[in-house]
């Protein structure tokens, strides 16, 4: 039996903010924007528009890129930390919107590393014997959860999904999932973090005001931390697989910041194999891996056999560095 990624998809709305948008809200400046993320623009949803809406269109373009029907998804995971509501689960409500017949389907949150974590565990359920076919999506609408009067953080992030359909094949030779190298730090969770509105601190008016429902980030401390612990993953998970740097086709870091990602690639010595679109969208959370996948997939730049190292960093803290094989 093989395993392989049988699809890909991506989705961002057709609004674009850019930075010079941007220089009309808030004190900035696009070379300030520029020089310190290497962000030119970000995706914007409509304000009815769901996580659900961006994660099912992903999750349908993954299916179609990959020829396989809703009725042969028996598992769908969502990473996203802006579900729709607390609950039912955005899975649940993403299987709805596709057709998907009743099968497993649970969201995954883990901020920015969460498809890698997702696809870590789908990848275990797939192995196991448990389920076929898995639909893996992550996606959020970050604009709900940003402080648009917060300079520091509102020129990072935009809103996007995307997606890729799993498959266990007895017809394919080899196995998409190479090694991993998975964590967490809950010690340092403070330094990037949503305070409101769970039940430590229930949703109430004045929490609004004083945007206790929106991303409030120690900038210095996570990008140490993010450089650290996404180069250290990626050095175990080679050393684990026995996989050398220059064997490597594409390096996909989480598409945070761009001095992060070059920070990264310069202590992997891979920098020419670095993919990125960060200018294009901003940070995307748990979707932008999946995104660089799907542009790599649909633009011909990857090759059966090509290996593929991923690495994420986000709150909790979590961190993840996946070795993949196409």
């Amino acid at each position: 039996m093989g395993f392989r990624i049988a699809g890909t998809g991506h989705y961002v709305p057709d609004r674009i903010l850019t930075n010079a948008d941007l220089e009309k809200m808030v004190e900035t400046s696009d070379e300030w924007i520029v020089t310190r993320t290497g962000i030119r623009e970000r995706h914007i949803a409509d304000p009815e528009t769901a996580t659900s809406d961006l994660a099912a269109e992903a999750g349908r373009r993954a299916l179609q890129n990959a020829g396989i029907e809703p009725g042969d998804v028996d598992l769908v995971i969502v990473s996203t930390i802006t579900p729709d509501m607390p609950t039912p689960s955005t899975a649940t409500v993403v299987q709805r919107k596709l057709g998907i017949p009743p099968c497993m389907c649970f969201d995954v949150e883990a901020a920015c590393t969460g498809l890698l974590y997702g696809l870590d565990i789908a990848h275990a359920l797939l192995s196991s014997g448990q389920r076929r076919t898995a639909l893996l999506i992550g996606g959020d609408k970050l604009s709900c959860v940003t402080n648009w009067t917060d300079r520091s953080t509102c020129v990072l992030f935009g809103d996007a999904a995307s997606s890729l359909v799993l498959q266990a094949d007895p017809a394919f030779d080899g196995d998409f999932y190479v090694g991993a190298e998975v964590g967490a730090d809950g010690r340092d969770a403070d330094f990037l973090k949503i305070p409101g509105f769970g039940s430590a601190c229930p949703p109430t008016a004045e929490g609004v005001a004083q945007h206790l429902n929106c991303i409030t980030m120690n900038g210095p401390k996570t990008y140490q931390m993010a450089v650290t612990a996404m180069s250290q993953a990626c050095k175990k998970v080679l050393e684990k697989t026995g996989v050398r740097a220059d064997q490597i086709r594409w390096a996909i870091p989480h598409q945070a910041n761009d001095r992060i990602i070059s920070a990264v690639a310069a202590r992997l010595g891979i920098s020419e194999r670095i993919y990125r679109n960060v200018s294009r969208f901003g940070n995307t959370s748990s979707a932008s891996i999946g995104i660089c996948l799907d542009e790599l997939n649909r633009s011909g730049q990857l090759q059966k056999g090509d290996l593929i190292l991923t690495a994420a960093f986000g709150a909790g803290l979590t961190w993840a560095a996946e070795l993949l094989r196409w």
